[in-house]
C-alpha cells in the first residue's frame, strides 16, 4: 500500500540527538496513523558530508543558537488545533475570530436548506404523486355530490345514526369531523388542492422551464455521424445546404446557418404549452378556493310591493368572506308575475325588481326570469290558491288567471288575481371570474400543446448534404413531412468536386 502524503511540524522547542526511530501510534483517539520521529542537530557552516541516516556532524560550537528543531512525519493529516482564548484580548481581535466560525456555520446551514429545497422538489415534481392527488381531489368531489351539503348538524344526525350507521360503519362522525359537510370548503378538500398546486409549481420549475431553455438553444453541429443517429436521417448528393435553409424556411421553419451546420425548427410554442396548461390549472384551483372561502350566499322570500336589504340574508361561507358595498343595497319587489302555457302549466316568471341605494335614490330596475323545470313546478304549486268554506271545509283549488269559477257557501267566486311573492337566491362569488378565465387559457392551451416540436440539423460534407432531425409529437407525419422537403431540393450540376458548395455564414 503506497504511502499517503507526509506532513511535516516544525518544533523548535525540542532539543534532541540526530537519530531515527518509528514511535509507536498516537494515543489520540482522532487518529489513527503512524508518526515517525526525525530529530536533527543543526549546525550553521558546517561542510561535512551527510553519512546517512545514523551519522552525525560536528558539535555546535558555543555560542551557537541552540534552538533545535524536529520534523515530525505523519501517514495522515493530524488534527488541527484550535486556538486558545486569551485573555485580555481586544474586541476585535475576538471578532475576527469568531467571524470564520460564523460564516462556517453560515454555509454549512445554506448547504443544508439547499439540499432540503433541491430534495422537497423532487418529491413534489414526482408523476405518481400528482396523479395520486388529482384523483384524491375527483374522488372528494364524488362524495360531495352524494352527501348533501350545508344542511343543520340534526340532520346528519337523523341521517346517519350511530345506532345503525350507513354500510355499517358511515356515521355522523364521519362526515361532520372532516367537514364534509360542506365539502369544497373542508380543510381536507382545500389542502389537497394546495398540495396539487405544489406539485405542479415543482414540476413547472425542474422539468418544464429548463426544456423550454434547451429548446430554445440554437446547437448546430459538425458531426455527420450525429446527425445520422436522429429520428429522422438523410443525405442528399449533389445538394447546397442554402437551398435546404430557403424550403425549410417555405414550410414554416426558423433556419440558421453558421459555416457548413444548419439548424432550423418549428413549433417551439408546443414547449411553452404545457408550462401555460398548469398555469390554467393553478387559475382554477385558485378561483375555487376564493370560491370556497371568500363567497356569500343567502335566500329570500319577498311578498310583492315589500323591500329587504341585501346585507341581511347574505351570510359568509368561508374566513376570506368580505363584505362588498353592495350589501347597503336595498331591493324593492315592484311585481311578481308568470306566464303560462295553455296546458295550464308555468311557462316563465317574472319579478320586476328596483335596487335603491343609502339615499333612497333607485339606481337600478330590472325584469328578472328563470326557465328551471324544477323550479317552474316547485312554483306553479305554490301559485295555487286553497279555498275554504266558512266551516274550514276544504272546497277546492284554482289558479290565479284560470277563469274557472267555484262556488264556497254559495257564492260564486272567480280568482282572477294574487298577490305573491318572489323567492330570490343571492350570492356573491369572486372566484367565478377566475375559474372561467382558468378554463379559457386550459383549452387554450391544451389546444396549443398539440403542437409539434420539431428541429431538423444539416451539415455540407463536400457537395452532400447530411440532413437529421426528431419531434416530439406525430413521428410519422414528421418523416413523411422531410421526405417531401427533402424532394424539393435541387440536385446540382457539376457539383463534382468535394468542395465545389460554398458554404457561408449566414442567419436567417
Amino acid at each position: 500500500m503506497p504511502s499517503p502524503a507526509s506532513y511535516l511540524l516544525l518544533n523548535p522547542s525540542k532539543p534532541f540527538s540526530f537519530r531515527s526511530r518509528l514511535s509507536p501510534p498516537s494515543p489520540s483517539p482522532r487518529l489513527h496513523a503512524r508518526r515517525l520521529n526525525v530529530s536533527c542537530d543543526a549546525q550553521p557552516g558546517s561542510s561535512g558530508k551527510a553519512g546517512g541516516v545514523g551519522g552525525r556532524r560536528g558539535a555546535i560550537p558555543a555560542g551557537a543558537s541552540k534552538a533545535k528543531k524536529q520534523i515530525v512525519f505523519f501517514d495522515a493529516a493530524p488534527p488541527v488545533s484550535q486556538p486558545q482564548p486569551q485573555q485580555g484580548g481586544s474586541a476585535v481581535e475576538k471578532a475576527e475570530s469568531e467571524k470564520p466560525a460564523k460564516e462556517g456555520s453560515g454555509n454549512a446551514a445554506l448547504a443544508l436548506l439547499r439540499r432540503a429545497t433541491k430534495r422537497t422538489l423532487s418529491v413534489l415534481s414526482n408523476l405518481p404523486l400528482a396523479i395520486s392527488e388529482m384523483f384524491a381531489i375527483a374522488a372528494l368531489m364524488a362524495l360531495g355530490t352524494v352527501i348533501d351539503q350545508g344542511e343543520a348538524p340534526s340532520y346528519y344526525f337523523d341521517k346517519f345514526p350511530e345506532d345503525n350507521p350507513v354500510f355499517g360503519f358511515i356515521t355522523w362522525r364521519w362526515i361532520l369531523t372532516p367537514g364534509f359537510d360542506h365539502m369544497f370548503s373542508s380543510p381536507v378538500f382545500l389542502g389537497l388542492l394546495a398540495l396539487l398546486a405544489a406539485s405542479l409549481m415543482a414540476c413547472t420549475y425542474t422539468t418544464q422551464l429548463p426544456m423550454v431553455k434547451v429548446a430554445r438553444r440554437w446547437s448546430f453541429t459538425h458531426s455527420g455521424e450525429r446527425i445520422r443517429k436522429q429520428e429522422f436521417a438523410d443525405s442528399l448528393p449533389r445538394a447546397s445546404i442554402q437551398d435546404l435553409g430557403v424550403i425549410l424556411m417555405g414550410a414554416g421553419y426558423e433556419v440558421f446557418t453558421k459555416g457548413p451546420s444548419l439548424y432550423a425548427f418549428k413549433g417551439l410554442a408546443g414547449r411553452y404549452a404545457p408550462i401555460g396548461v398548469h398555469l390554467a390549472m393553478l387559475f382554477i384551483m385558485a378561483g375555487a378556493t376564493l370560491s370556497a372561502t371568500g363567497s356569500f350566499k343567502g335566500s329570500v322570500d319577498v311578498p310583492q310591493g315589500l323591500n329587504f336589504v341585501i346585507g341581511d340574508v347574505m351570510k359568509p361561507r368561508g374566513v376570506l368572506s368580505v363584505a362588498p358595498d353592495v350589501f347597503n343595497t336595498e331591493v324593492h319587489v315592484n311585481r311578481f308575475y308568470m306566464e303560462y302555457y295553455d296546458s295550464g302549466e308555468v311557462s316563465q316568471f317574472y319579478s320586476d325588481l328596483s335596487l335603491f341605494n343609502l339615499d333612497g335614490k333607485e339606481v337600478m330596475r330590472k325584469t328578472i326570469k328563470v326557465n328551471d323545470p324544477l323550479r317552474s313546478m316547485l312554483a306553479r304549486d305554490l301559485q295555487s290558491i286553497v279555498l275554504y268554506d266558512q266551516d274550514g271545509k276544504f272546497v277546492g283549488v284554482r289558479r290565479p288567471s284560470s277563469k274557472l269559477p267555484i262556488e264556497i257557501n254559495g257564492n260564486e267566486i272567480l280568482i282572477e288575481d294574487a298577490i305573491g311573492s318572489t323567492g330570490l337566491d343571492l350570492k356573491t362569488d369572486p372566484g367565478v371570474p377566475i375559474v372561467y378565465a382558468g378554463f379559457g387559457a386550459l383549452m387554450l392551451t391544451t389546444c396549443i400543446s398539440y403542437l409539434s416540436h420539431s428541429q431538423i440539423w444539416a451539415l455540407q460534407d463536400g457537395s452532400t448534404v447530411v440532413v437529421g432531425g426528431k419531434t416530439n409529437r406525430a413521428k410519422l407525419e414528421f418523416s413523411e413531412e422531410m421526405n417531401r422537403l427533402l424532394d424539393k431540393v435541387p440536385e446540382l450540376i457539376g457539383a463534382n468536386n468535394e468542395n465545389g458548395v460554398d458554404s457561408k455564414s449566414t442567419a436567417t
